[in-house]
């Protein structure tokens, strides 16, 4: 008996495999087409079936006696036995699926993966970017300038959509649309860092001709089909690589280092694609914009509720807001003894409240160790997920980011074993240590050669890629974990000290927090200058963490400050965010004098 089936199916495998679209194509470029057409054929011909014979599998359709009776190189009893053994082929055949419709529904596949093409290629553009970012160790300079490229597309209003991470800490950034030759200047008109998303805007009217916008779509369900289009590293024209969604799920954002829902899919995302859209059918499912390192084919985009979420919120405003937080820090309640503990009842199920931001709108209705039982009407479930889609869950952060700025939810809270319904009013809150610091230059102020800076993520970064056990421990472990306690508020430390004979001996205080002049607790780094400048005292005095003090003689260390900046070649004592006021240029003058 003829065994068909399982290879056929193992052809269509290799079929689908080996014609998926993921090379780089031009306009016009049509011809691969036809040519995989016939690829098909030949490749089913010569594939036809297989068939095991006294344990030894052969390939019938290699031999002429099955469709020649008349071969002189077999007997007439071969053939009587093959012509049965087709008529059993026969019979099987209808459990395999006809060639033509293997055909047809790969030629449907790659029609797909052109139609993204067609569509992309009046709307997808080049990004190229020269960017320079702070030098954190030396807050006063930039680094060397470096070139990078990436893709965007047109969204509605002429108006280019791309991930943050391309242009950020830009200098000038250039777009090219695709058969141009021409760069044309660009201007970055909104950047969300924590979504990784950009839009930038084109003045000249000679880039815009012959343009099309494309339009958004719904977030894709599993396994369906999405087309990537953009221009990764490896050649300068637009290339589309085509993929299945593999799982839709709140993901942290690299560039950002935020929290939000993000689709993973099996198509390759390289260096150069971020920026470029996910296209599903004739709309955008997607924005791509990082893979997993160390995994192959493991790529990432941001989905249609996140693009909308951002655009609205710079349409509405004029500017990037933010996404909402609850400022909570919650645990899960699996394990049936604690939720006992809480007098939660069988039915309920919740999460424990373990911390809260005091700036946030929830600090002034909930409790440490309230349960939270539902969000806005959804049942938040004993590991903090909610209900999503069919028979998928995400956990509930998802619907609190998906807010609005200033809007109200409704939160029913178990407290004591009694529940209570809450609102509570929603808003961006930002940390005690910045998680990241794009496209603005760093605070800084120098006086007698100490280095005062607010305490910043990129600043610990400065000591390498395994900055977490390089830079200082203390200042990492509270980078990660303190919460501010007013607003306003920054983590000053004292950053290094530019040696002087003024400041001899306290070399050794610096990676030290600052916590008080003169008596009063330091507030924020422009705090730290008015309390240092508006000293009536003789001496001025620097409380550090650990107990350790500083103490100068105000007129010499002004004095000693100019002779500093000169030695280093520093042209300010102060960042430009420090010198707005009267007070802060006078003090500006007379250290540079």
């Amino acid at each position: 008996m003829l065994r068909i089936g399982s290879t056929l199916r193992t052809t269509r495998k290799l079929l689908n495999r080996n014609l998926h679209f993921q090379y780089p194509i031009i306009a016009g470029d049509v011809a691969p087409v036809h040519h995989r057409r016939q690829e098909l054929h030949r490749f089913v011909r010569c594939c036809n079936y297989s068939s095991t014979v006294d344990n030894t599998s052969v390939s019938t359709s290699f031999f002429p006696t099955l469709s020649n009776s008349n071969s002189s190189t077999t007997s007439a009893e071969p053939h009587a036995e093959r012509a049965e053994e087709n008529d059993s082929l026969q019979s099987d055949v209808s459990e395999v699926e006809p060639v033509a419709a293997v055909e047809q529904r790969l030629s449907s596949g790659m029609e797909d993966a052109y139609l993204a093409i067609e569509l992309a290629l009046d709307s997808v553009v080049k990004i190229f970017t020269v960017s320079s970012s702070p030098n954190y160790f030396l807050p006063w300079q930039n680094k060397s300038q470096r070139e990078t490229t990436g893709s965007g597309f047109v969204i509605r209003g002429k108006r280019i959509l791309t991930n943050a991470h391309v242009v950020a800490d830009h200098t000038f950034v250039l777009v090219r649309k695709h058969g141009s030759p021409t760069k044309y200047r660009a201007t970055v008109q909104a950047v969300g860092h924590e979504c990784d998303l950009a839009i930038l805007v084109v003045e000249s009217e000679e880039f815009w001709e012959g343009m099309n916008s494309l339009e958004l779509g719904d977030v894709p369900f599993l396994q369906e089909a999405v087309a990537v289009v953009g221009y990764p590293q490896g050649g300068d024209n637009i290339s589309v690589t085509k993929g299945v969604v593999s799982r839709v799920e709140p993901t942290q954002y690299v560039h950002g280092a935020s929290q939000l829902l993000a689709i993973q899919i099996d198509a390759a995302i390289n260096p150069g694609n971020s920026g470029g859209p996910a296209i599903m059918g004739d709309k955008v499912a997607g924005v791509a914009f990082q893979n997993l390192s160390g995994a192959e084919n493991i790529g990432y985009i941001i989905p249609v509720p996140v693009i909308k979420h951002f655009i609205a919120g710079v349409e509405e405003r004029g500017e990037y807001v933010g996404f909402c937080s609850l400022g909570l820090s919650c645990q899960p309640t699996e394990n049936a003894q604690i939720r006992e503990y809480f007098q939660m009842q069988s039915k309920l199920t919740g999460v424990l409240v373990s911390r809260i931001n005091p700036l946030s709108d929830a600090s002034r209705v909930l409790k440490k160790d309230d349960i939270i039982l539902s969000f806005d009407g959804v049942p938040v479930a004993n590991d903090g997920t909610v209900p999503f889609r069919n028979r998928e869950r995400i956990t509930f952060d998802h619907l609190v980011s998906m807010k609005k700025p200033n809007e109200t939810a409704e939160l029913k809270v178990l407290r004591n074993g009694e529940v209570h319904d809450f609102k509570i009013t929603l808003h961006p809150l930002q940390p005690l240590v910045p998680v990241h610091q794009f496209d603005k230059l760093p605070s800084y102020f120098i006086f007698a050669g100490l280095v005062f800076i607010p305490l910043t993520q990129p600043f610990l970064h400065e000591y390498g890629e395994d900055w977490y056990n390089a830079s200082p421990r203390r200042l990492c472990e509270r980078a990660l974990r303190e919460l501010p306690k007013k607003p306003g508020e920054q983590f000053i430390i004292l950053s290094q000290v530019l040696m002087d004979d003024i400041n001899a001996g306290y070399e050794r205080l610096a990676e030290l927090q600052v916590k008080k002049v003169n008596g009063v607790e330091v507030l924020n780094l422009k705090h730290l200058r008015q309390l240092v400048e508006d000293g009536n005292q003789k001496n001025v005095r620097f409380d550090l963490d650990d107990e350790r003090v500083i103490v100068l003689n105000y007129e010499s260390a002004r004095i000693a400050t100019s002779r500093i900046l000169k030695r280093h070649r520093i042209p300010h004592a102060m960042s430009s965010d420090l010198t707005h006021d009267e007070n802060a240029a006078e003090l500006q003058s007379a250290c540079s004098s």
